[in-house]
Formats: structure tokens, C-alpha cells, sequence
């Protein structure tokens, strides 16, 4: 039985306290699936990037529907440790569905 499996990881917050600070988490994916080469993918994605994929997928979907993203902080100033591990939460259901 073919099975993949995704994992969003490690929050890692960027330029903490500048108006500029952002989050990246780690996306770990494993599959034993033969149309795969690489059996075990690793990168660092940031929030905006699961944006562009969601509205990619959306463009491309047809009637298929595209699962939410987790809401956008309004102003994102050295965000707390619960919103960004609510943010991981929401980002990995993202990717499961």
C-alpha cells in the first residue's frame, strides 16, 4: 500500500522584532510511493508561499474544492508561540487534505 506523509515542523521566526519578521516552517514529506523518486523531501516555506499554492490549486481546480489556510495575522509583530503553533496546525491540516 502506497502511503505519503507531510509533516509542517519547526517554526522558525526571521528578524524578530522589525516590522519586517516573518515565520518559516519546516515541510518534511516521506512516501513510499513508486512515482517518486526521492522517497524524503525537506524545505522551509513561509506562510505566503502556502498562499501562491492555494491559489494556484484553486485556479487549477475546477469544481474540486481547495481546503482554507489558517487565518493571517493582521500585524504581525513578534507573534506568540501560540498563534505560530496554531499557524502549524492549520498549515499541516492544509497539506493533509
Amino acid at each position: 500500500q502506497e502511503l505519503t506523509t507531510v509533516r509542517v515542523q519547526d517554526p522558525r521566526v526571521h528578524n524578530e522584532g522589525s516590522w519586517n519578521s516573518y515565520v518559516d516552517y519546516r515541510i518534511f514529506l516521506h512516501t513510499n510511493s513508486k512515482a517518486f523518486t526521492a522517497k524524503t523531501s525537506c524545505v522551509r516555506r513561509r506562510y505566503r508561499e502556502f498562499a501562491w499554492l492555494r491559489r494556484e490549486l484553486q485556479r487549477n481546480a475546477g469544481l474540486v474544492p481547495v481546503p482554507e489556510l489558517p487565518g493571517k495575522s493582521g500585524f504581525f509583530v513578534g507573534s506568540t508561540d501560540e498563534f505560530i503553533e496554531r499557524r502549524r496546525q492549520g498549515l499541516q491540516q492544509f497539506l493533509e487534505r
